[in-house]
């Protein structure tokens, strides 16, 4: 299974806020590449990069950090937040993204997203799963649809996604641990490859992840709170 840890920016800066609420924001780090280089330096290959200014603007803002940090390590980054067109598209990928991350768009505009996943393959396009109470949530999590996070999974696993970034918005910052019911459900009833994102709070949450057949997870606060060392993420990858 892959670490992945999460940077989130706002106003160029490494932030985390609690179940996607703005008005939670707490400001972890001014410099998101140093962040990144520690990263690097404890074995970590990849990176989750939200623009959250760019979810709330429907367009991206913070692609100059997107290419300071991909420019200067060698983090394999995946890169999501306010990519709502085929120009946003370009600007993430010339910057430096290895992927990017689509969610309000794969709901919103679901041909526009196919047109994506046919153009760049299932390697470079992720699709983003944000729910709450199991409806799909958009637009930085500002909005809920009525569309089942698990329905909407499976019926992107047959058009060709392979990889989704789901996180159980209830769960996200509140280091109380991830959905593994949810996961599991997603794991059985789909082909894709599972990256499990919100409320990880522990090793063991990592072990258990691993166990039920998560291909990544993401970790975001409690790294940041020192719920889990970046030696012990070294460890795990040695180890697996």
């Amino acid at each position: 299974m892959r670490i992945i840890p999460a940077i989130d920016i706002i106003d160029g800066k490494c932030v985390r806020l609690t179940k996607g609420d703005y008005s939670t924001q707490k400001t972890y780090r001014d410099n998101p590449l140093d962040v990144a280089r520690e990263f690097e330096e404890h074995g970590i290959a990849y990176l989750h990069l939200v623009d959250l200014d760019g979810a709330k603007s429907k367009h991206i803002v913070n692609h100059r950090v997107l290419k300071e940090i991909a420019t200067k390590t060698s983090l394999k980054i995946d890169f999501g937040g306010g990519i709502k067109s085929d120009e946003d598209v370009r600007i993430a990928f010339d910057n430096g993204a290895a992927q990017i991350t689509g969610g309000s768009i794969a709901q919103q505009q679901p041909a526009l997203f196919k047109q994506w996943l046919a153009s760049y393959g299932a390697d470079k396009i992720i699709l983003g799963a944000d729910s709450h109470h199991r409806k799909i949530a958009t637009n930085g999590w500002q909005q809920q649809s009525q569309e089942d996070v698990v329905d909407f999974i499976a019926a992107y696993g047959k058009v060709g996604i392979r990889y989704v970034i789901c996180t159980d918005i209830a769960k996200d910052g509140m280091l109380e641990g991830p959905s593994i019911a949810l996961y599991k459900e997603i794991i059985a009833r789909t082909n894709i490859q599972l990256i499990a994102s919100g409320g990880i709070s522990s090793m063991e949450d990592l072990r258990t992840l691993q166990q039920i057949g998560c291909e990544g997870a993401i970790i975001g606060k409690a790294i940041y709170e020192g719920k889990i060392e970046l030696k012990e993420l070294r460890d795990f990858i040695i180890r697996n």
